[in-house]
């Protein structure tokens, strides 16, 4: 054996003498598989198998090998039928497989290499050939090895980045819509709530037919999600005065209120207009900003939009919204009942709602009862708001 051609075709495992690769060879033949293993073991960590169901077996061990040498001509399952199994399964797929042969037809190679061999050596085997193509192409694994874990390492890398991304956009979002909350009477824990009840609200009506071109999208439920907690940011923008009147409004005063709406608006965009991009995650905040007080039966505002020409992101948030605060304490009103509530929805159904939405809200009652509960306000949230509020109207603080 030429001792130099083998360090040459060996020289990229100089540098990992102390883990060596590890080769199946796969024979029937015993004779073949001493004479194998006689030339690779110097090189290399070998393990045999006489049939190949046992083939099977070791390369889906824990640690499979980093190369096969398959005899074609085998009793029980045949070389091609051993390949096209390890080339089915995710695990042992990438496994190069050198097939053994004393058949050298064109035919038999062809057959071969669409099965996903990666080299055939002819019967019986010349040992300065077979270490030369074995190391071919463990040099050719190990170059995809590296290139797969770098790739594996990008995609990490871009999720993490995606979930950091993400992560921003959350905080900024619950930054803007707590700024909000700090000024009226809604409890953080109104923001919860609402954004649960759209998400619940979104996943029934995913497959109905008027709402599945919108809803059914993992991705638009999400972003739903995430976007409602900007319902109100615009109230940022509503004088104190207005804001924290505990009684009735005068018109003029509910005229202030309801800019609320194109306010909110109006802060998305600017925001979005800072970064001269449009954002996806903020459409839906837009949309349920400026539409939610939008009614089915075009009496709304701010545009009196009727039907299908309110968003479904602002329909959803509507019904939401309307709910939690029947069911909700606030300082200055006691909770309806969840019957109450839905009844009250069930009045507005077709004028106030669409209709199809306070059916979805009658089908899934349980899961916003358990929101409801989940999220609900504590003596010590309701005494906390109380406590902002009269600070900010310049009344005295509360004593205890």
């Amino acid at each position: 054996m030429d001792f130099s051609l083998v360090q040459t075709v060996h020289a990229f495992d100089a540098a990992s003498k102390l883990k060596k690769p590890t080769i199946l060879v796969v024979d029937d033949s015993v004779s073949s598989l001493d004479q194998i293993s006689a030339v690779l073991q110097v090189f290399y960590q070998v393990k045999v198998a006489t049939g190949g169901a046992k083939a099977l077996e070791i390369a889906g061990a824990n640690t499979p090998p980093d190369l096969i040498l398959l005899d074609v001509m085998m009793p029980g399952l045949s070389g091609y039928q051993v390949c096209k199994k390890l080339k089915d399964e995710a695990f042992t797929r990438d496994i190069p497989v050198i097939f053994l042969t004393a058949n050298s037809s064109v035919d038999d190679e062809a057959s071969g290499l669409l099965l996903g061999a990666a080299d055939f050596i002819a019967k019986p085997v010349n040992p300065p050939i077979l270490l030369a193509r074995v190391a071919t192409q463990m040099q050719l694994k190990a170059a995809a090895d590296r290139l797969r874990d770098q790739n594996d390492h990008l995609e990490r890398e871009v999720q993490k980045r995606s979930h950091e991304l993400a992560a921003i956009q959350d905080v900024t979002i619950h930054a803007m819509a707590s700024l909000a909350e700090t000024r009226d009477n809604e409890t953080g824990n109104h923001i919860r709530r609402t954004q649960n009840y759209i998400r619940a609200l979104a996943l029934r009506l995913r497959h109905h037919e008027r709402f599945r071109a919108v809803l059914d999208n993992d991705l638009t439920i999400d972003l739903l999600y995430r976007s409602a907690p900007l319902h109100d940011i615009g109230k940022v923008g509503i004088p104190d005065r207005i804001l924290l009147k505990p009684g009735r409004l005068t018109q003029e005063e509910f005229e202030v209120m309801k800019s609320h709406t194109t306010l909110g608006l109006a802060a998305i965009e600017s925001a979005e207009n800072q970064l001269d991009l449009k954002v996806d995650f903020l459409l839906y905040a837009k949309e349920i900003a400026y539409s939610h007080h939008e009614k089915w039966d075009g009496t709304g505002y701010p545009l009196g939009l009727a039907g299908d020409a309110i968003p479904v992101s602002a329909r959803l948030m509507a019904v939401a919204d309307f709910y939690d605060a029947l069911i909700s304490r606030r300082v200055y009103k006691q909770a309806m009942s969840h019957a109450q509530a839905m009844q009250a929805l069930h009045e507005g159904r077709g004028s106030h709602f669409d209709p199809d939405v306070v059916d979805a809200c009658d089908a899934i009652q349980e899961d916003l009862q358990e929101i409801a509960r989940r999220y609900s306000d504590t003596d010590q949230d309701l005494l906390e708001k109380e406590r902002v509020i009269r600070m900010m109207q310049g009344e005295p603080p509360m004593l205890g």
